[in-house]
């Protein structure tokens, strides 16, 4: 091909326009493209800029770096965004063959040894034409004009990628964090023969289900309001804007912010009619109605081709459920097919971008992330996409097993030697293996407390108007002492308790209202003795200086229940005030030790504040509720042997 027959120069300033949920990926871009480059990719790497045109007529901008060295042929490596395909530079986001970025890789690895790397701009987004929809429906009735649907956008792409850019082997990878891993998974369904290898890293699946948007029915609010209130429409191609704007909060923190407006009517009233444009519909669709279950994707990843490496981390806040479903359906709808599963003791986003040595407070005594990127991600493609058999073969799972901070492999997810154990609530606070006896003496049979929606419980012991990312693995001692959190503690360990798999609350429980939310929070308690390791050596990590972590009460997983949600995600019914009913749902995965010497402590509340919206306590639509619908509840927690509460674990066998 005739590399002149190409897009003219683009020298244009764009704003970063994200902020929040999904946008650890596009930082990770950011935080890529900023520093100032270690060699200059411009003397390995020309760079050319196109309009790649679909089956509709539709062009999608694509920037294609190819290698100089012409005497050998390399496989492509395909990153698909909705956050830009131009290069952050001098503050600004730039698009134009001149202007080069310091990475343009997964890491310095591939850029080493030679790929032809791929970034485009989705459809509706930046440079691309046609429309952009949130989460692009796999099946939809009806498109509307300048709407496609991600499969086959990657499959015309790759099928002019093959016949326009010389020196391709025939080979191509497609990997994204965050929202480009959900176009990673997107583009991969009934995929194109040349896709040999897919590395979707923490991809938005279900917003509903346990990622971005809801979990347990409950609506994410301080991450969605932050992302939503930056990402918004545009009219395209664009230049978009030239400088970031962030929500201002004023002088208030985001629990006080999101307290005074209370009600998701007056929060949205804080945006302007762009911000809002696709915030609403979140949060208007409330239930699990057909808005969300059209963006599953996971239920369509079906004739897979390619080998697909899933990952993601145990602390990630935005999209922590993604990587277990999109492993799962890939596994279950492509029989022979790899599917495989990578899971860190990472943020969102973090293998990408940090040494992965330690989260806040709390250290993992190595370089996971570069061993990710090192010994995992780049043998992986190395091994589909130019036939390079890895040192170690990749396992189906690699976790890092928190608490003890080793590399397990697997398998399968969960480990199949997991075996289910339930640890119970018991009166005075504690927390035992063994469930009530019948007949037992106890001086009551549930504990209670009153949930006050003008005052929360907040979800970190600190004033901020970010969602930060140790949060995860916070301190939850101030929580503790509250009246409205119940504490049950086990005894100190005798030996380490390895869990491995879904954590999932089983409870009995009542309300004096008529709707409630369910919040469990799985923690490690430190002993009160405990080394300080000094100070932290500063570096990438997202972290703070080291003290000591005596009596530490470190979270390992929480997770709410709307309590009207308790049988349906569909169809909400109201508690009858007074009734003890059971409620159970999914907390979340967990690979973690807990140390001998620790204890294992489980909290109860009735809300997490902001990081999740308010209930009223009262049977009503959340995005219509009203002032005077946000009422006091007093919560009850049942344990007695005919209704014994209590938190299911798989647990792995003593070593």
């Amino acid at each position: 091909m005739n590399h002149r027959r190409r897009l003219p120069l683009i020298a244009l300033s764009l704003s970063l326009a994200f902020s929040g949920a999904h946008a650890a990926a596009a930082t990770q871009t950011a935080a890529a493209d900023a520093p100032a480059p270690q060699r200059e990719l411009r003397a390995s790497y020309t760079k050319y800029e196109y309009r790649i045109p679909m089956r509709d007529g539709t062009r999608l901008f694509t920037v294609v770096y190819v290698p100089k060295d012409a005497s050998k042929s390399y496989p492509f490596l395909i990153n698909r965004t909705p956050y830009s395909a131009g290069v952050y530079a001098e503050g600004e986001l730039r698009y134009g063959e001149d202007w080069y970025p310091a990475q343009i890789g997964p890491s310095k690895e591939f850029e080493d040894a030679g790929y032809i790397f791929v970034k485009q701009d989705v459809r509706g987004r930046y440079m691309s034409e046609g429309k952009w929809v949130e989460m692009t429906p796999h099946v939809a009735a009806r498109r509307a004009a300048g709407e496609g649907q991600e499969s086959q956008d990657m499959y015309d792409t790759m099928e002019w990628l093959l016949k326009h850019v010389p020196n391709n082997n025939g080979k191509a990878g497609i990997y994204g964090i965050s929202y480009p891993g959900f176009y990673t998974s997107a583009s991969i369904i009934d995929s194109h023969p040349a896709i040999k290898a897919a590395s979707p890293q923490a991809p938005v699946t279900d917003l509903y289900m346990g990622d971005d948007s809801y979990h347990g029915g409950a609506f994410m609010l301080a991450a969605n309001f932050g992302f939503y209130a930056n990402f918004v429409e545009q009219k395209n191609p664009t230049n978009g804007a030239k400088s970031r704007e962030r929500f201002d909060y004023g002088a208030a923190s985001a629990y006080d912010f999101f307290l005074k407006h209370q009600t998701m009517p007056n929060i949205l009233g804080t945006l302007n009619d762009g911000q809002r444009a696709y915030l609403a519909p979140t949060i208007e669709h409330d239930t699990y109605d057909q808005f969300w279950q059209s963006r599953d994707i996971s239920r369509h990843l079906k004739n897979v081709k390619a080998a697909v490496l899933t990952v993601g981390g145990w602390f990630d806040a935005e999209d922590p459920q993604g990587p277990f479903t999109t492993y799962q359906a890939v596994k279950k709808y492509n029989p022979g097919t790899f599917s495989g599963l990578v899971m860190g003791p990472w943020v969102h986003g973090g293998w990408a971008r940090y040494d992965g040595q330690q989260l806040g407070h709390v250290r993992f005594d190595s370089k996971t992330g570069e061993y990710f990127r090192t010994q995992i991600q780049f043998p992986f493609f190395e091994q589909h996409l130019k036939g390079v058999k890895p040192a170690k073969a990749i396992a189906e799972v690699t976790a890092f097993e928190t608490g003890s901070n080793v590399w397990r492999q697997y398998t399968a997810w969960p480990p199949v030697q997991a075996k289910a154990r339930t640890l119970y609530f018991a009166p005075g606070g504690k927390l035992s293996w063994t469930q009530p006896a019948a007949g037992a003496a106890a001086p009551s049979d549930y504990d209670e407390y009153v949930s006050d929606p003008k005052k929360p419980v907040p979800y970190i012991g600190y004033a901020t108007t970010d969602v930060p990312q140790e949060y995860m693995v916070s301190d939850q001692r101030f929580a503790a002492s509250r009246p409205d959190v119940l504490v049950y503690q086990s005894e100190v360990l005798e030996e380490d308790v390895t869990v491995a798999g879904p954590a999932t609350p089983k409870l009995f429980v009542s309300t004096t209202g008529t709707d409630a939310d369910w919040v469990v929070k799985l923690i490690d308690v430190y002993p009160a003795e405990y080394p300080s390791g000094g100070e932290k050596q500063r570096g990438r990590d997202v972290g703070a200086p080291q003290t000591s972590l005596a009596g530490f009460q470190q979270l390992v997983r929480g997770n709410p229940l709307r309590g009207k949600f308790r049988n349906s995600f569909e169809k909400p019914e109201p508690f009858v005030p007074g009734k003890v009913e059971a409620i159970s749902y999914h907390l979340g995965d967990v690979n973690h030790t807990f140390r001998r010497g620790h204890r294992i402590m489980v909290q109860v509340q009735s809300s997490w504040f902001p990081l999740v919206d308010l209930n009223p306590q009262t049977f009503t639509s959340i995005p219509k509720a009203k002032p005077e619908d946000f009422k006091a509840a007093t919560q009850r927690v049942y344990h007695a042997a005919q209704t014994p509460s209590g938190l299911q674990l798989l647990v792995m066998p003593t070593h």
